[in-house]
């Protein structure tokens, strides 16, 4: 028996529990552009990009938008933060099969520093990503993706660390 959860498995099984005529359709894409970084880790810039709804517990009983510079479904938190000042708000998760305990586990802020410390990374950009999870797609592509680009770019960002919830 398997340890690990199978997201895949599960995301279809409930799809066609809620009632959905066809199964859930992952995003496929025939080629996927790739760069190449163009200098070493040591030297680059890197950020979070996160599906995980994380908020600062200070900010725990606010509206979605938790105060943050919310364009479509795309969020900010300053980078200087610490992990057990953070939280998920995030509800679409298998329960039995895992926790949000460990901020680290699905944001890990404090594990960039540490490399940034031991010389691994460059630096942390001063802003982390998250994008309130639309199950669209097409907004991901046409919005929220773009957004996330956008001020990856605006703050030098060589390199983003994707985590899903």
């Amino acid at each position: 028996m398997s340890s690990y959860v199978r997201y895949i498995d599960k995301t279809r099984e409930y799809y066609l529990a809620q009632g959905y005529e066809t199964p859930y359709r992952w995003a496929h894409f025939d080629e996927v552009p790739f760069t190449p970084l163009k200098k070493p880790l040591s030297e680059c810039c890197i950020t979070i990009a996160s599906t995980s709804d994380v908020a600062l517990k200070s900010e725990q009983n606010k509206s979605d938008e938790n105060g943050h510079k919310l364009i479509g479904n795309v969020y900010e938190i300053p980078s200087d933060v610490k992990a057990t000042d953070l939280f998920s708000k995030q509800e679409h998760y298998d329960r039995h099969a895992t926790n949000l305990d460990d901020v680290n586990a699905y944001f890990p802020v404090t594990r960039l520093h540490e490399f940034v410390v031991r010389g691994r990374l460059g630096s942390v950009a001063p802003y982390l990503y998250g994008v309130y999870t639309a199950y669209s797609q097409k907004r991901t592509l046409e919005i929220d993706a773009p957004e996330v680009l956008k001020r990856c770019r605006e703050n030098n960002v060589d390199v983003a660390v994707l985590t899903p919830v």
